[in-house]
């Protein structure tokens, strides 16, 4: 009686201990990439936040652009504050800005992208994009780039923009950034940088 009452506890044991592990497994199903709980709120800002056609223009070095449409399905706006990328030492977002003369060009958007409840907010070249700059090393077409974005709520949104040849959009770089290296950009006005 004793032989078979040891192995009893024992499986008895081990499926105590093994409880604990069954809500842990079924938290990790819940499907939130952000790191927020089901029932957090910013976990519905990350799910529903999407990239759209993300793409970037081909470039041999210092700078490039990033282009797609950020989708926002929630009945709130989605303030985007920034973004980052390994293939970059820096990136800022951009905004088109027209002057008296009725001549464009491109400086650091200070308040980020708002993409409004139920909206879209187009990235393109000419007008809004990210900016990639300080590049790692050439992106030639086919290549792919992995972006982040970074929410107001603490939340990213990482995705991948393919590598595209692209010479529209000649850009002027008027503007100058607080966080350096716009320096590089006071010459690649007449090229279109991105």
């Amino acid at each position: 009686m004793t032989r078979t009452a040891a192995p009893t506890r024992r499986a008895a044991l081990l499926g105590l201990v093994s409880l604990p592990v069954l809500p842990l497994l079924a938290a990790c199903d819940g499907g939130t990439t952000s790191g927020a709980s089901d029932g957090d709120s910013s976990g519905a800002t990350a799910s529903a936040l999407s990239v759209t056609d993300p793409w970037t223009k081909a470039a041999e070095s210092d700078m490039t652009g990033v282009f797609g449409v950020l989708k926002n399905t929630t009945d709130k706006d989605v303030h985007v504050t920034g973004a980052k990328s390994p293939a970059a030492g820096m990136c800022e977002l951009h905004e088109t800005i027209t002057d008296s003369t009725g001549a464009s060009s491109m400086q650091k958007a200070e308040n980020g992208f708002v993409v409004p409840a139920g909206g879209d907010f187009a990235l393109e070249p000419g007008a809004n994009h990210i900016m990639l700059m300080q590049l790692t090393g050439p992106l030639e077409p086919g290549d792919e780039v992995e972006v982040t974005l970074e929410l107001e709520d603490g939340i990213t949104i990482p995705f991948t923009a393919a590598v595209k040849e692209f010479t529209g959009a000649k850009e002027n770089y008027g503007g100058a950034s607080d966080g350096g290296g716009m320096e590089d950009m006071g010459g690649m006005g007449s090229d279109g940088g991105h």
